[in-house]
């Protein structure tokens, strides 16, 4: 049975907005239009994160992910849940400067039906984000933990330990509203901190790794479905044992298969 959206039909940046101190946002992930489809009527954003290269393609970070492969995932997505709200995740590189972001957030807005960019960054980034939202770019931050990072900061560390941390969040996440920005994705960031955060901006705070104080919450879907064996953070809850099932189905399969059970003669031409 599934679980239908009842107080709007489509969702757009005027209403992610009034979800502040009032509804909780839920968003996840989506790489094609298949699983996009599964969501579009339950989530309230999907995004296409740079993450489609660690849950799909084996590598190790986010950073190998191009703009050409977001482009392609996106479209994907797009045409399997033409009423959602999608959101591109501007992979590691292309948006240095403004002159390259505007370039690049073009291309995506040309080439894709995209709703708005995700960039990750705080103060360092604000006046790129800010002349992207000037030229009609819509822009969700992501501060605290930034995947985009692990290489210069040596891995992956929760954020907001010290009041010195605790402060320089508070100015990337004011910085980045400042800029714009109609949502900010915070990750990794201890909970204290994380609602200080949310407290400190009027426009919504989705967290992952950031306690339940936000205004909604994010997940990569192979990883709340239980789909990537290698490695679960403290942060997912499985709501599915995927890696499980799947392997069930498919030896039974294979059973069937070689018992000659299956195709049966109501499978058959």
């Amino acid at each position: 049975m599934s679980i239908i959206k009842n107080d709007f039909e489509k969702m757009n940046i005027t209403k992610i907005k009034k979800f502040k101190n009032n509804k909780k946002l839920t968003m996840i992930t989506a790489y094609d239009a298949l699983f996009a489809k599964l969501f579009e009527d339950i989530a309230d954003i999907i995004l296409v994160g740079d993450s489609l290269n660690m849950s799909f393609a084996g590598k190790p970070d986010t950073l190998s992910a191009t703009l050409d492969q977001m482009i392609y995932h996106t479209n994907a997505v797009c045409a399997g849940a033409k009423d959602a709200f999608v959101v591109l995740d501007m992979p590691f590189g292309t948006y240095n400067n403004k002159d390259q972001a505007i370039e690049n957030a073009v291309k995506v807005y040309a080439q894709t039906n995209a709703a708005a960019i995700k960039i990750e960054g705080g103060e360092d980034r604000a006046e790129i984000i800010e002349h992207l939202t000037k030229n009609s770019i819509a822009v969700m931050g992501h501060i605290g933990l930034m995947p985009q990072f692990v290489r210069s900061e040596g891995g992956y560390k929760v954020r907001g330990k010290n009041k010195e941390d605790e402060d320089q969040l508070i100015k990337d996440a004011l910085a980045v509203e400042k800029a714009g920005a109609f949502c900010i994705v915070v990750e990794g960031v201890m909970s204290d901190v994380a609602k200080k955060i949310t407290q400190a901006v009027k426009i919504p705070v989705i967290g992952i790794g950031a306690g339940n104080v936000t205004d909604g919450q994010v997940l990569v879907w192979s990883d709340m479905l239980g789909f990537f064996e290698e490695f679960k953070p403290k942060f997912v809850r499985h709501y599915l044992d995927g890696a499980s099932l799947v392997k069930d189905a498919v030896n039974q399969y294979r059973t069937d298969v070689q018992s000659g059970d299956f195709p049966s003669n109501q499978e058959e031409y």
